[in-house]
This record gives structure tokens, sequence and C-alpha cells, in this order.
């Protein structure tokens, strides 16, 4: 749920969602990922995108990616399978709370996409165009999962 006002407003999502983006997400997901089938959550005034995945990573049978894109480019895309396994790269302020975490880019790590602010990680997505960023995700969600392994996910050796 995107927050807009209140006391949670530095660790929120800022701006209404941006369907036109969900809708440039959506349509890459479906080119470029087979393991995928994007659907908004209502067509007309939506809330997220959901990308459910016919795998997931590791030893997951199947999983799903949430997209929030808004009207101010801040973005979340959470992942999460049926092994409890979670994780997500977002752009949206944060208060300064994320130690390691210079501008508004960040990647919360598996296995529980924890908000600790000593495990909150500075992305390696640093572009703020949806195209961009959906295409980032995509190439480091594939990467992980051919490697078997959650290291790939925010790996500075692969910059998107």
């Amino acid at each position: 749920m995107v927050e807009r006002d209140g006391p949670d407003e530095l660790h929120s999502l800022r701006g209404s969602i941006d369907r036109s983006a969900l809708l440039t997400v959506r349509d890459i997901i479906e080119r470029e990922e087979p393991l995928a089938a994007p659907t908004l959550d209502d067509y007309l005034n939506p809330t997220v995108l959901e990308v459910p995945l016919g795998d997931g990573l590791r030893n997951a049978d199947s999983a799903r990616i949430d997209v929030q894109w808004t009207t101010r480019a801040d973005y979340k895309f959470h992942y999460t399978d049926t092994d409890g396994v979670n994780f997500r790269w977002g752009r949206h302020p944060h208060g300064g709370d994320y130690i390691s975490v210079p501008g508004l880019e960040h990647y919360h790590p598996p296995p529980d996409a924890t908000s600790d602010p000593d495990d909150v990680e500075e992305s390696c997505i640093k572009q703020s165009v949806e195209a961009l960023v959906t295409r980032a995700v995509l190439k480091l969600w594939r990467v992980a999962y051919h490697a078997d392994s959650y290291d790939p996910l925010n790996a500075a050796s692969n910059p998107p």
C-alpha cells in the first residue's frame, strides 16, 4: 500500500500509483521473462502489478514479484516465494535510517527483506526510468536463478 502522508512518510512511496508506468513494466516483463505472467490488480485503478513466476529461486516451487510505481518515480519490486524468502529493491525516501544507503535506491536482502538499518544495502540499480529498472530487476533475478544463489541479486559486478 502506498502511504501519502503521516509519520511514516520518510519510509513510504511518494505520490499516487502511476498506471502508465505499471503498464510499461508489465509489457517488458511479458516480452522478456518466460516464467512470468504479470497482471494488474485493477486495470483502471491499479495499486500493484502482480507477477506470478512459474518457478522460484533455489528450492522454491513458485514465486511472485509485486511491483508498485508512483508518479514521483518511487518504486518497489518485492519478491516472495513458496519457501518464505522475501527481498526487494526500492527507490523512495528512508529518512537516512539505512546506514550504508546514501540515496533513495536501496535493497532489502533475503531471506526476510529486513528493514534493519544495519542490513539494508545500497541498490546496484541506479536508474529511475521504469523500463531500465524493470530490465535490471529481471536480469538480476535471472542471474540469481541460473546461479542457484541469492548472491547475484544486488551484485555490483552485474551493473544494470
